[in-house]
């Protein structure tokens, strides 16, 4: 069964790229630009980890991680943030994230730290 990743990101365009990128290395990919259906989609898609834009038009992507962080059904699940903020990884660890990636990205860094994430 292949590991399902759950991706935010307002930029359509980083949705495509990264939905096939994580889909050709045979994990199953369900994308979002609305950060309000990020809960809800969680309970219907059941992901292995979270992928959150930190700015997002509606939200805030780091307030969404810890939303899944102090949920009781999805606490355990990693979660990267994606951010064009660089100067900002402690900030954004401080969320509760696992992981996160700096924009504009390497899609070998993103690979690489999804697996180390959920590939077991």
């Amino acid at each position: 069964m292949l590991k399902r990743i759950l991706v935010l990101d307002d930029n359509q365009d980083i949705l495509d790229i990264v939905n096939e990128t994580l889909t050709y290395e045979q994990f199953e990919v369900q994308g979002t630009t609305k950060g309000n259906t990020v809960i809800p989609l969680m309970e219907e898609f059941i992901p292995d980890l979270v992928i959150l834009d930190y700015r997002v038009a509606d939200t805030n992507g780091g307030e969404i991680c810890r939303q899944i962080k102090t949920h009781p059904k999805f606490n355990n699940i990693p979660v990267i943030i994606f951010s064009a903020y660089v100067n900002r990884d402690n900030e954004l660890f401080a969320y509760g994230c696992d992981a996160v990636i700096s924009k504009p990205f390497d899609l070998t860094e993103l690979v690489e730290k999804v697996q180390r994430l959920i590939v077991s």
